[in-house]
């Protein structure tokens, strides 16, 4: 068990190393990356989290500004991070830190929505977050955040092609390896360019989709957990009539 753990932790470790260098052209000012300065929280995340093998693996795309760069933690609103996962742990600041966008870790006052939304349901479907991970894992695709000069996040679906796959073939090894460690039966895409990455880098892979829980989605706005729930079971990834309401 612990091997799958040390696993997903050398993978990354890996990612880290390898975008710790990214920088990106204008509008983009700042480029945050929480898996170094909140390397302890995303490190402790792992070893209570992914010490066995998983039948699915959530896939988002890359932090939010009150989400995982200020926990370490994949859709890490603080409240979900604090109150329902239950971790702690050191968390720093980025080098170099856009004055609209402060990293204060759990003292951030900011709630994450799609982090609130995407946590709130699993809350709802599983007694506690050791029955919820009994199965499931939460990982982003890539782990760095985009700050453009107005304090805008832009996301990587919003990089110019070449500064995007400048970091996508890390981002892909990265999820290579953590499906290699988990073996998801399989991979559910937390919104359309979350689940094309995994469909393009895990070849024979079972990939589902769920619409993004951000509230720049419409669709995300109209009952988000009623309409992820009837997309998890449509896809035959959850068993029907098995939220908690």
């Amino acid at each position: 068990m612990a091997t799958i753990a040390h696993a997903v932790a050398a993978a990354a470790s890996a990612l880290a190393e390898r975008c710790a260098d990214v920088r990106c052209a204008p509008p983009v000012s700042h480029v945050y990356h929480p898996l170094r300065y909140a390397g302890a929280m995303h490190a402790a995340y792992i070893a209570r989290f992914a010490a066995s093998r998983k039948r699915v693996l959530f896939l988002g795309m890359n932090p939010g500004p009150f989400g995982m760069a200020q926990t370490g933690i994949p859709f890490g609103e603080v409240a979900a991070v604090r109150d329902w996962l239950r971790l702690s742990a050191p968390i720093g600041t980025p080098e170099h830190q856009h004055a609209k966008r402060p990293v204060t870790g759990l003292a951030c006052t900011r709630s994450e929505v799609s982090g609130r939304r995407l946590w709130g349901l699993f809350a709802r479907r599983f007694a506690d977050a050791d029955a919820f991970f009994a199965e499931h894992y939460v990982v982003n695709w890539c782990p760095l955040l985009f700050i453009e000069t107005g304090g805008r996040n832009r996301t990587p679906d919003q990089l110019p092609g070449d500064e995007r796959e400048a970091i996508g073939a890390a981002c892909d090894d990265h999820l290579r390896a953590v499906v290699g460690a988990l073996a998801p039966e399989v991979v559910v895409g937390v919104g359309k360019f979350a689940a094309q990455r995994a469909a393009a880098a895990l070849p024979g892979q079972r990939v589902a989709t769920i619409a993004h829980p951000s509230p720049a989605n419409p669709a995300a706005n109209k009952g988000w957990d009623a309409l992820a729930l009837r997309e998890l079971v449509a896809q035959r990834v959850w068993p029907a009539g098995t939220a908690r309401g």
